[in-house]
């Protein structure tokens, strides 16, 4: 009876020490699979000014496959309109070859519009979701493509058109 305690005792710690360092494992390799990137963008015109700042980070589950989460923020001013949008999205990257790239995109930001002349003051605030589908070239950390909006709405949305170019840099 005695040994059987003893064999089932070190049973027992030996499965919890293996539990254990494969928990210990699972958790170093789950940071070594998270890749982190973004955008950065501004833009000048005649009248005009805009800035956004969108950082992410993805979780790259195997060679062809990622998804992850993003922030953004915009800021537009354009002779007496301005803008700022705030949100966020959920992204997945399906690379069926290495330099394929199909990515799917849901994005829900806050838009805060206002246009304030000498005559009249406007102001506008609402939710404004997009969901793009894209495509586009990989070499090493950085994809150049095109995107589609399939929620694109021409009154609301803060993009000037439903397609549109991304480059995408992930370390």
């Amino acid at each position: 009876m005695l040994l059987k305690k003893t064999i089932l005792i070190s049973f027992l710690a030996l499965l919890s020490i293996s539990i254990f360092s494969q928990n210990r494992a699972t958790n170093e390799n789950f940071w070594s699979n998270v890749r982190y990137g973004g955008n950065f963008g501004l833009g000048f015109s005649n009248g005009g000014f805009n800035a956004s700042i969108s950082p992410s980070a993805l979780y790259q589950f195997n060679e062809q496959f990622a998804a992850g989460t993003s922030l953004s923020f915009n800021y537009a001013k354009y002779d007496d309109q301005k803008l700022v949008a705030y949100g966020g999205s959920i992204l997945s990257l399906f690379n069926p070859i290495p330099q394929l790239q199909i990515s799917a995109e849901f994005e829900q930001l806050r838009i805060n519009r206002t246009i304030d002349t000498p005559t009249t003051y406007w102001e506008d605030n609402y939710w404004s979701p997009a969901l793009f589908v894209g495509l586009g070239y990989s070499t090493y950390n950085v994809t150049f493509g095109v995107r589609y909006d399939l929620l694109y709405n021409n009154d609301k949305s803060i993009y000037g058109d439903a397609l549109m170019p991304f480059v995408r840099v992930y370390f």
